[in-house]
């Protein structure tokens, strides 16, 4: 036996074990038990095998709290708390959001400017099963779920993703239309970007809008981007809007 340690991790009103070890077999054993593992590397096991492993850390003396809660939560599938604002919870997308999502879009507004979500449901939870794999586990950022914290209810999504061909993160956002005409795209839009300026490290920011989409472009101006191009995807007019930090 090698080096053991257990955190105790508090969230959700819940208490739970992240374990930290540097051995193989009690890695796996530990893993194949359900229990949330991070491997601490060090030079004496180097030549052990924890390709299965999503997390490592070289000095376990002195782990972060905050990122020992995030690993906690990826490795258990509890989404992370991404910010809060005076009346929405923004959180980390979650399967269990997908029947939510599909009231949202079942208003021909939603879709109107904004692809549609897959035909079938199950379809919807494998992408973000996916998602959360690939996106969240290796960016720490993405599109996410927007929650109203009075009632509960999903009201939405937005968060930060990357288009090929551009340098800049590009900023997406839906309402859906029971909560429009509120104030709750400004108000979760202008949390996003000071998240995306202090915590993701942005300089510049793009969202692409389709030219005839007025509500959003009147968002985006007061939100402070202003024009740098035109452009056709799709056979749809876009324009480009950039805002710098």
């Amino acid at each position: 036996m090698g080096y053991l340690k257990q955190i105790k991790i508090h969230t959700g009103g819940q208490t739970g074990i992240l374990y930290v070890t540097d051995d193989e077999s009690t890695a796996k054993r530990l893993r194949d038990s359900g229990e949330a593992v991070l491997i601490y590397f060090h030079d004496g096991n180097r030549n052990m095998d924890f390709s299965g492993f999503l997390f490592g850390v070289e000095e376990p003396e002195n782990l972060d709290e905050d990122y020992a809660e995030k690993v906690y939560r990826r490795l258990k599938g509890i989404p992370w708390d991404i910010l809060e604002t005076k009346r929405c919870r923004i959180r980390e997308t979650v399967p269990e959001d997908v029947d939510a999502f599909y009231e949202i879009y079942s208003d021909p507004a939603i879709t109107e400017f904004m692809e549609d979500l897959y035909p079938e449901k199950e379809q919807e939870k494998a992408y973000i099963r996916e998602y959360i794999e690939k996106i969240y586990t290796y960016y720490e950022f993405g599109v996410w779920t927007i929650v109203e914290k009075n009632t509960g209810d999903v009201i939405g999504r937005a968060g930060f993703s990357y288009r090929a061909g551009y340098d800049e993160p590009e900023l997406g956002f839906i309402i859906g239309v029971p909560w429009q005409r509120k104030g709750y795209a400004e108000e979760v839009c202008r949390a996003i970007l000071d998240y995306g300026w202090n915590n993701l490290c942005f300089d510049r920011v793009q969202v692409l809008v389709e030219t005839e989409n007025e509500p959003s472009l009147r968002l985006c101006d007061k939100l402070g981007f202003h024009g740098a191009d035109e452009l056709t995807m799709d056979d749809k007019r876009y324009f480009r809007l950039i805002l710098e930090k």
